[in-house]
């Protein structure tokens, strides 16, 4: 008996407005990435990928890079002399006394 040929199967996706967007761990803990405004590097900049104990360049300690919705995404409170940088689609935690990161968080921002 001739095998009947048709078109292949369609594949099946998922409808993009159901996919879960990617998330991030913090200290065990599961988050969400956080749809930002596109991120401007300063002239003489690019991403770099920060680590604990690094010095930030005294240019991203001002309000422009703060991110102060830290509480809104369940991040805890910086602490005394330390804030929390966008840098790119990372976040870091840097002690703005003496410019170190303290403790960084990849990919945070889409």
């Amino acid at each position: 008996m001739p095998r009947h040929v048709g078109p292949a199967p369609a594949i099946r996706t998922r409808d993009a407005a159901t996919v879960a967007p990617p998330q991030w761990s913090w200290h065990g803990r599961s988050y969400d990435r956080i749809r930002g405004p596109a991120f401007r590097y300063p002239q003489g900049h690019s991403y770099r990928r920060w680590s604990i104990g690094a010095l930030l360049p005294s240019l991203f300690l001002g309000s422009t890079y703060y991110y102060n919705d830290w509480r809104g995404i369940g991040l805890d409170a910086p602490g005394p002399r330390r804030r929390w940088v966008r840098y790119g689609p990372d976040l870091l935690l840097v002690n703005t006394r003496t410019r170190r990161v303290e403790d960084v968080i990849y990919d945070a921002f889409y």
